[in-house]
């Protein structure tokens, strides 16, 4: 009876409490700005993309489609924040769905490639022999091309298109995510778990899953949070070529193409604001993934 008593008190304990989750969530973000500042910035500056994307419908009148001929390359002014461009557009409400394309094309770019490079390195470092080289070679006949070239190589083969484009980045991010991920398996092999796990007959699929994948998780979390500012400008460079997300998506890059060449002296806010939101938030995920890298990375803790 004492025992069930003492039990139900220490399961009472470990009830699930918003206040203390709040409080330890709270002293977390703190303790991340205070050690990495720089890192605090970027992820502001995601999260305010994030927001924009998230309230788009609520914060755009009118939306990013409406044409208004009376107000054609209008500055900016109360009315319209950002100025119109030369369909009458509102450039404001333009630029905040802007940020839910680059958003999604670099989360989805970036979550396949780099899970295809997490498990092509899991298990090129895992098997080696003839699976290590076949994989090995094919990262580096896609690796001899750099990456923008390669993705208008598809892009041009394959046609404009978000999923299209989605796929033609992620292809320039598996190699180098292959490679980083072989090598921190190649390290893991040798270590006393691993063949304890081996001596006691566990499977090449146990072992990968149950002991490889998790100890690989924190080098993979690094490469992601630093490739997506990079996938953001490569899809941003696509659209200005007018090889990336179609019309009548409001792609960053594609409102400086187009119009904005055009009209860049009488109507510079057409390459001012779009150009802007770019730089901030590649900014702001580059800050954010340097500040993580330095978090995990225990060699670079305390710098």
């Amino acid at each position: 009876m004492n025992l069930r008593a003492t039990t139900a008190q220490a399961g009472v304990g470990r009830q699930f409490s918003p206040g203390r989750l709040l409080n330890s969530s709270y002293r977390t973000t703190a303790t991340f700005y205070k050690r990495k500042p720089l890192g605090g910035v970027g992820l502001a500056f995601v999260l305010l993309f994030f927001a924009m994307a998230v309230l788009a419908p609520f914060i755009t009148v009118p939306g990013p489609f409406t044409q208004n001929y009376d107000h054609v390359l209008e500055g900016p002014t109360w009315s319209f924040l950002f100025g119109t461009d030369n369909l009458g557009r509102d450039m404001w409400s333009r630029i905040v769905y802007g940020s839910k394309v680059s958003l999604e094309v670099g989360f989805s770019a970036v979550l396949l490639g780099q899970g295809v490079g997490l498990i092509l390195g899991v298990v090129s470092g895992h098997y080696g022999g003839m699976v290590d080289a076949v994989i090995q070679r094919a990262t580096e006949v896609v690796m001899a091309f750099p990456s923008l070239l390669f993705a208008l190589a598809l892009m041009a083969g394959l046609g404009v298109g978000m999923e299209k484009v989605i796929f033609a980045i992620a292809i320039g991010i598996w190699p180098r995510t292959t490679r980083v991920i072989r090598g921190v398996v190649l390290s893991l092999k040798e270590t006393a778990y691993i063949e304890a796990a081996r001596a006691i007959g566990a499977s090449n699929t146990r072992i990968m899953v149950r002991h490889l994948l998790p100890n690989v998780f924190s080098p993979w979390l690094v490469l992601a949070s630093a490739g997506l500012g990079g996938a953001i400008l490569a899809e941003a460079t696509l659209s200005f070529l007018g090889l990336g997300v179609p019309a009548p998506h409001p792609s960053w890059g594609q409102m400086l193409s187009g119009a904005a060449g055009r009209y860049v002296i009488v109507a510079p806010w057409l390459v001012v604001f779009p150009g802007l939101a770019i730089g901030l938030l590649v900014l702001g995920f580059n800050l954010f993934g340097d500040a993580i890298r330095d978090v995990i990375d225990p060699r670079l803790r305390g710098r």
